[in-house]
């Protein structure tokens, strides 16, 4: 089990980690050896997620996520396969901890009196301004 946070656990067999060629530096070595790591992650059918954190969590992967709710992670920034797996794991579970907090609900307030005021004054003084510039009107 891999701790996500205090409350999410997610089990090592719900992650499918495959490891692919990677480019970047290496040398000759890189042509021989697979130290990519491609991660996948069902977010819909994972039972170790609440339902509104896998919404939020599909919502959160972007481009990371398939049609069939699969997010896919590939990390290549290092030359050694257990250090890319670690990389893509981490970044998994920092998606998850994202979607994990419960976004604040934004409650309508009404402008208050002197507030309305302050902002009708201030409008009444840049009309006075702008009248100002106008050529005087003469009768």
């Amino acid at each position: 089990m891999i701790q996500a946070t205090p409350s999410i656990a997610i089990d090592e067999s719900e992650i499918e980690e495959s490891f692919v060629r990677a480019s970047g530096p290496g040398g000759q070595h890189v042509n021989k050896v697979s130290s990519a790591v491609q991660i996948r992650f069902d977010a819909r059918r994972s039972p170790s997620l609440p339902n509104d954190v896998a919404i939020r969590l599909m919502k959160l992967a972007g481009s990371k996520l398939t049609q069939d709710g699969v997010i896919v992670i590939v990390a290549q920034t290092h030359r050694s396969q257990k250090r890319n797996r670690e990389e893509a794991v981490e970044r998994l579970l920092e998606l998850i901890r994202a979607a994990a907090v419960r976004p604040q609900v934004r409650r309508a307030t009404k402008p208050t009196k002197a507030s309305k005021e302050r902002r009708l004054a201030s409008k009444e003084k840049r009309s006075g301004v702008k009248a100002g510039r106008q050529k005087p009107v003469s009768d």
